[in-house]
């Protein structure tokens, strides 16, 4: 075993007894009482749509997903709590999968310079932009080639904000609840930006309304987040990976959100489809289908290191599978993604829209 390996081995020892000790009374208490009103519309006419399982990190606990057959709000039922939200955030953006999704952040800058560019037909040189959900900082780093004379600051829950102003990502990290910091940045930004941002919040209206407060009158609000009536969600059930549970508690149809906006005083100006499409969808459900049927990996939530024949197993079938994964890369990207919006399988919109 290499040092790299060791360290890590030792370090999901290390972390093994507090995980333990979290799930010693199961996960019922991770999840708040089941809701039987959409908390979009209000209405009582909801219809299971999603039953599954952590497919990314393996954590133990199941969610359901429910569709409101009046306005087709999706929303996880019953909702994690702050306690769950701890509890399945952890080690996925930062400690034990900081380096991973680092990584994965940091090597998309063409998406990144996509989403700045979507900006420019409306206004093509703001002067300061906040990033709310900003991870790592890596697309205000991004963003700057796009526009250099714009200050980028960013705004996250996690300890990631503050990597990315050591990094000089951004100019200046806010850490907390967008909404609870929301008073103190009242229109003082010329743009707002929420990247696959609003389908982890727990109140997507609230968020909205923040975002209001926040833009300064005549500026623009750029959100993205995941199509729930690409035909995608449906082709691919379970193994479609913007479901990402349990960590998107909410889906948009982009009526909805459009609604919304108007409501609060903004006029959309933009709506795009097949420019924010990631030509992941057939990639990620093979790989999610061959690590849920392989063995688990090491991870410090289970009750211990699985033995050298489990491990081998995992091997083997994970290389098995390669020439699957190479095949749904070459169909993502080369053959769905020019006709993605066409045929409906775009897997995310986008909407800039400006306050009046």
């Amino acid at each position: 075993m290499s040092d790299r390996d060791q360290a890590k081995t030792d370090r999901i020892a290390a972390l093994r007894p507090a995980y333990q000790a979290a799930l010693a009374d199961g996960t019922d208490r991770f999840l708040a009482p089941r809701r039987t009103t959409c908390p979009w519309c209000s209405s009582g006419r909801l219809t299971p749509r999603l039953h599954t399982t952590d497919l990314l990190q393996h954590k133990p606990g199941r969610f359901a997903l429910d569709r409101c057959a009046d306005c087709g709000h999706l929303f996880q039922n019953p909702q994690l709590t702050e306690e769950g939200l701890g509890f399945y955030y952890r080690d996925f953006y930062d400690g034990l999968g900081e380096q991973r999704m680092s990584g994965t952040f940091g090597g998309r800058t063409a998406m990144y310079r996509s989403r700045a560019e979507a900006l420019l037909p409306h206004d093509p040189t703001p002067k300061t932009w906040l990033d709310v959900g900003t991870g790592h900082g890596h697309f205000c780093e991004a963003a700057r080639t796009v526009l250099p004379g714009t200050a980028f600051d960013g705004l996250d829950f996690t300890e990631g904000v503050e990597l990315a102003a050591r990094a000089g990502r951004v100019d200046h990290a806010y850490r907390g609840a967008f909404p609870d910091l929301a008073p103190e940045l009242t229109a003082r930004y010329d743009v707002v930006s929420m990247f696959h941002y609003l389908e982890h919040s727990t109140d997507p209206d609230r968020e909205l309304r923040a975002a209001h407060a926040a833009v300064r009158p005549g500026g623009h609000l750029v959100i993205e987040v995941p199509d729930p009536e690409s035909r995608y969600a449906r082709l691919l059930g379970r193994w479609w990976l913007p479901w990402l549970q349990p960590q998107h508690l909410h889906f948009m149809p982009v009526a909805n959100l459009r609604r919304r906006l108007t409501e609060l005083g903004f006029t959309v100006v933009a709506e795009q489809h097949a420019e924010p499409h990631d030509p992941v969808d057939l990639l990620a459900a093979v790989w999610l289908a061959l690590d849920h049927t392989a063995p688990r990996e090491d991870a410090p939530w289970l009750p211990e290191r699985p033995g050298g024949v489990r491990r081998g197993v995992r091997t083997a079938l994970l290389l098995a599978g390669v020439p699957a994964l190479i095949t749904a890369t070459l169909l993502d990207r080369f053959a769905i993604r020019p006709l993605s919006h066409r045929l409906g399988l775009s897997n995310a919109y986008r909407l800039v829209a400006r306050r009046g």
